[in-house]
């Protein structure tokens, strides 16, 4: 049995929505690093949290747990967290249907905020342009396919890849790899 899971993919790939509903099925409790990344702020995702900080609350919500699922990528500050995974679940979508999720998603969250003129519209339009390079990695900041398969290179637990758009599946892959059952 896998008792400490770690989720990654691209923005949009549904990590935490796969994470929130296996934790729903096995009683697992969920940690997103994007909770742990960002300081909670009344704009969210504006603010980063110091990296020691991170991995210090990090490390003592994992800790409280027996088991859990964390969603979200930490490839760039959280090394130190890596060796608590019993399993590693990397999500990949392809582009396209990505960008919709993403798409649909901000406009959930902020609205008309997002629409030209209003108060969101740039950050937005920066998000949503940076999320549009993770395939091709263009971008010279953050996560993308290639640094994902990277940092997969150095994973010494179980790795479980998952390379569709099936919302049920892919949750049904990740709880047959938890609990061991095929």
């Amino acid at each position: 049995m896998k008792r400490r899971i770690h989720i990654l993919g691209a923005s949009g790939s549904g990590t935490t929505s796969i994470a929130k509903a296996v934790c729903k099925q096995t009683s697992y409790t969920h940690f997103d690093t994007d909770d742990y990344l960002w300081m909670p702020t009344e704009v969210p995702f504006t603010h980063l949290r110091p990296v020691e900080e991170r991995i210090s609350l990090m490390e003592y919500d994992l800790g409280a747990c027996e088991k859990w699922v964390n969603s979200g990528s930490l490839m760039s500050w959280g090394n130190t967290i890596i060796p608590l995974f019993d399993l590693v679940v990397f999500v990949y979508v392809p582009h396209d249907v990505r960008m919709e999720r993403l798409q649909r998603r901000e406009v959930e969250r902020y609205g008309d905020t997002i629409l030209p003129g209003g108060s969101r519209y740039e950050s937005s339009q920066e998000f949503i342009n940076w999320a549009a390079t993770y395939d091709a990695g263009t971008s010279p900041t953050g996560r993308n396919l290639q640094k994902h398969r990277a940092w997969l290179k150095n994973i010494t637990c179980d790795i479980l890849e998952i390379v569709n758009h099936d919302f049920e599946e892919s949750v049904r892959a990740v709880v047959n790899a938890t609990t061991g059952c095929v």
